[in-house]
């Protein structure tokens, strides 16, 4: 029987991370939870799709980084689609092709979580809980299934972003070729993602046909970005011959841009595109092209856990670092006075590079200890003070 490749994606150009994130009112799910639908919201049936998904040769899972749910759903997926088509490999975004060896050691039942995690360097290379994807490696481990590191280095994508692709020596582009020309609507998303999370830059930005525009690299460190993942999925479903599962961020999969346009670049056109999707989401996103399918979820219902400090804010990462996407009201980050678009450099002393690094510095605060950041405001820096509460609570505005 021929081998096929799985590929678990997962998400996001949102590639968006809470810290703190404030409830929203609730609305009328445009998928209801536990059904399948297509990209239009038209329910389908679940045993027919899996099938016809396991006869794909790369299927790519998308996610929220910080949403549970998502994981959990994509754990589901893959089961059920190795159920049908048990030659999978697993691709994942979340380490870099050096740490390959490492993974191998993990499949091969040579490490323990803890030995894993301290071997990745989990919480600095990545940075978002672990938990959410041990039961993912956990059984890919038990059927002894490839996983395969999809992503390089962050270095190499900020260095695209801030000096252009041009500039990296053949020697430092870990073996990356070129991309394949972004399509119209993902050149206009990322724009838009620019000009929403990084005010200050884009309006001093020339014009984008410019070469050293910054949403030009802007767009092009994400080009690169995505064909490093593509080109390591190509790679696996070519030399394995298993359906490739690929766990990524949405918004390197979302509308078949991103991955799914370099993997037909390379010769790989059918990728499927699977999607969880929330029950606050705007139905107006499905507009008959984001993903082969979608599965609706319902409210996320956590246990209730020890209070954490939480600062309340969306952070938006980027090739350059990290970005306030939004603000919650009443909550720490409001007090002191952070705004959409402000990009956080430096917390408590503490180079802020991903989310991972703010939300580490921030699980170390104290209740009613203050966290002095740096950040950048319409080109200046400038410092602020976060007030953590000593109760936990959320800390009333300052006068």
């Amino acid at each position: 029987m021929r081998r096929r490749l799985v590929l678990l994606t997962v998400t996001a150009l949102s590639l968006t991370a809470s810290v703190g994130r404030a409830a929203e009112p609730l609305q009328v799910a445009c998928v209801p939870p536990g059904v399948w639908a297509d990209s239009a919201g038209a329910a389908v049936e679940p045993v027919p799709l899996l099938r016809r998904l396991a006869e794909a040769p790369v299927v790519l899972l998308g996610e929220q980084h910080d949403k549970a749910d998502h994981h959990r759903w994509q754990l589901h997926t893959l089961a059920g689609l190795h159920a049908v088509n048990p030659d999978l490999a697993v691709g994942i975004e979340m380490l870099p092709r050096r740490l390959q060896p490492v993974l191998d050691r993990w499949v091969a039942g040579e490490m323990t979580e803890g030995e894993f995690l301290k071997a990745t360097d989990w919480r600095t290379v990545w940075g978002f809980d672990p938990q959410f994807y041990l039961p993912i490696l956990q059984f890919a481990r038990l059927h002894r299934l490839p996983v395969v590191a999809l992503n390089v280095e962050r270095s190499l994508i900020g260095r695209t972003a801030r000096n252009g692709w041009a500039t990296i020596p053949e020697a430092e582009r870990e073996g990356i070729g070129n991309p394949a020309a972004p399509t119209e609507a993902y050149r206009n998303r990322l724009t838009e993602t620019l000009a929403a999370h990084d005010r200050s830059e884009a309006r001093s930005a020339a014009p984008a046909d410019v070469p050293d525009s910054a949403v030009k690299r802007f767009i092009e460190a994400q080009g690169i970005w995505d064909r490093a993942m593509a080109e390591k999925i190509a790679e696996t479903r070519r030399t394995t011959g298993r359906l490739v599962v690929g766990i990524l961020g949405e918004g390197h999969v979302a509308s078949r841009d991103g991955v799914p346009h370099q993997l037909a670049d390379l010769g790989i056109g059918d990728a499927a595109v699977l999607l969880p999707w929330d029950s606050d989401r705007d139905c107006g996103e499905l507009d008959g092209r984001i993903a082969d399918a979608v599965f609706g979820l319902g409210p996320e219902r956590e246990d209730a856990e020890p209070q954490r400090p939480k600062l309340g804010v969306q952070l938006d990462p980027s090739p350059e670092g990290i970005t306030v996407g939004a603000v919650s009201s009443g909550s720490v980050a409001a007090a002191a006075g952070l705004r959409t678009g402000d990009r956080i450099l430096i917390a408590a002393g503490t180079p802020v590079r991903a989310p991972a690094d703010l939300v580490a510095v921030i699980r170390r605060q104290a209740p009613g200890t203050w966290l002095p950041l740096t950040i950048r405001r319409d080109g200046a820096e400038q410092e602020v003070v976060a007030k953590f509460p000593v109760d936990g609570a959320a800390h009333p505005p300052q006068p």
